[in-house]
């Protein structure tokens, strides 16, 4: 971890965002982005299409695995219009979020807003980062020394090894803590769109599943796309910040310092960034949230 830090001037990020601003990387992408929206109804329709004609069959879990990457790339979407990257508008960013985030994909934009604007704020920062406060995870040896669950305790000990398998859980928990959030008490924008959404999303999604499958492959069809989707949406964010310094509390550091001393980028080719929806550049992400993913 780091030790307190002096926080410094702000000029270089100054210099850096005239030099990004005058090289045009802040422009909107219309083009880029209006395509994927409109991809994103059709990709839809055709997988349940598909999904109803290959009918009550063992191979629709082959379907499980492609309904999983659907989900994830609509949530790289939605998380560019949730940071404002789409369109100059802030009321078509926040609805194109719900759209995607609750009625496609299943997950309250409400919920994961107050999270992420969190962790984008103190990326690293113990205390303040939600991101390395998880219940199954520990960061700090005090992470690892608070009183838990025996089965808990266990998990922790030998995290190394159950990280990956532990991801497999992430869908099943992303869809409960949106539907946690939305019946809280906690402030909420727009809760009677997002639990509208959510129901319609949720049940209807359920309800296909159902009708098409026999309840056994039902089931097994549900455990392989929430596994491979929560599984996919971990190794895509959790290479962003992990293994990165750790940020006391205390600790104040400037914009620029602290987004990219805790941030990392993972080299690649376009495969890897149409995989990780562009958060492969995480540094740049976090210096420049409203860039637009190209």
């Amino acid at each position: 971890g780091l030790g307190p830090i002096r926080r410094t001037g702000s000029s270089d990020f100054t210099e850096l965002a005239k030099q990004v601003k005058s090289a045009g990387f802040m422009r909107r992408r219309y083009g880029y982005y209006w395509t994927k929206l409109v991809c994103v109804p059709v990709a839809y329709a055709t997988a349940i299409l598909v999904f109803i004609l290959i009918g009550n069959t063992w191979w629709q879990m082959f379907t499980a695995a492609a309904f999983a990457i659907l989900f994830t790339q609509t949530a790289f979407l939605g998380h560019d219009a949730a940071h404002r990257q789409i369109f100059r508008s802030g009321r078509w960013n926040d609805w194109i979020s719900l759209i995607l985030g609750d009625l496609f994909v299943g997950m309250s934009y409400g919920w994961w807003q107050h999270k992420h604007t969190r962790h984008h704020a103190n990326p690293n920062m113990i205390g303040s980062d939600p991101d390395i406060d998880l219940p199954v995870i520990a960061f700090t040896p005090e992470q690892a020394a608070r009183d838990r669950p025996p089965l808990a305790r266990w998990v922790i000990s030998h995290q190394g090894v159950f990280f990956y398998p532990i991801l497999l859980l992430e869908g099943l928990s992303l869809h409960a803590s949106s539907v946690h959030r939305v019946f809280s008490r906690a402030p909420l924008a727009r809760r009677p769109v997002e639990i509208g959404f959510l129901t319609i999303r949720i049940l209807g999604y359920l309800a296909v599943v159902f009708l098409v499958l026999s309840p056994d492959k039902a089931f097994v069809f549900l455990a392989v796309q929430l596994g491979l989707f929560g599984f996919y949406m971990g190794v895509s964010f959790a290479p962003n910040h992990k293994g990165m310094p750790l940020v006391p509390h205390d600790a104040r550091l400037d914009f620029l310092r602290r987004q990219v001393m805790m941030s990392r980028d993972i080299r690649g080719n376009w495969f890897l960034d149409v995989a990780m929806g562009g958060l492969n550049y995480q540094i740049e992400h976090h210096l420049f949230p409203s860039m637009a993913r190209p």
